[in-house]
Order: structure tokens, then sequence, then C-alpha cells
């Protein structure tokens, strides 16, 4: 099993302890690039598919780098209606 896969595998067990850093690893092996719009976007995030038109939207972490349970539930339903997953 490749680190992908070990990273796909932990995003999907729901960790409490999974952070940006590694979502952001995450999508960009999916086809993502991250996005943020200019200076106001504040914790505004978007990671964008242009192939295939799709964009996941979440709030960065702040102070600290974990996500919040609510974001990987929400990430792991866009994906899945997407067929990623």
């Amino acid at each position: 099993m490749g680190t992908f896969e070990k990273l796909l595998e932990r995003f999907l067990a729901r960790p409490k302890d999974f952070t940006y850093d590694e979502l952001r690893k995450l999508l960009t092996k999916l086809g993502y690039k991250e996005t943020t719009k200019g200076k106001t976007s504040g914790s505004r995030v978007a990671f964008i598919d242009e192939k295939e038109k799709h964009i996941i939207r979440v709030h960065k972490p702040h102070p600290g780098n974990i996500l919040k349970e609510y974001i990987i539930k929400q990430v792991i339903k866009s994906l899945h209606d997407q067929g990623k997953l």
C-alpha cells in the first residue's frame, strides 16, 4: 500500500487529528488545486478540479492545523458524490 492509499484510508477513518496539510495533499493527488480569492478571502479556501468542474470549499483551521470533524464529513460526501471515492 502506497503513501496515497494510506493517507486516503486514514482520511476515510475520520481521525480526530487529521490536518489541513494532509487534506491538501490528498485533494492534490485527486486532481484538485488549492486557491483563495485574494487578500480578503480570510480562512476560506477552494479546491478546484478544473477537469471535472467541481469545487470543494473549506475553512482553514486556525489557530491550529487540525480539521473539524464536520469538514472531513463534508469533503468525504462531496468526493463520494463526484465518484472519486
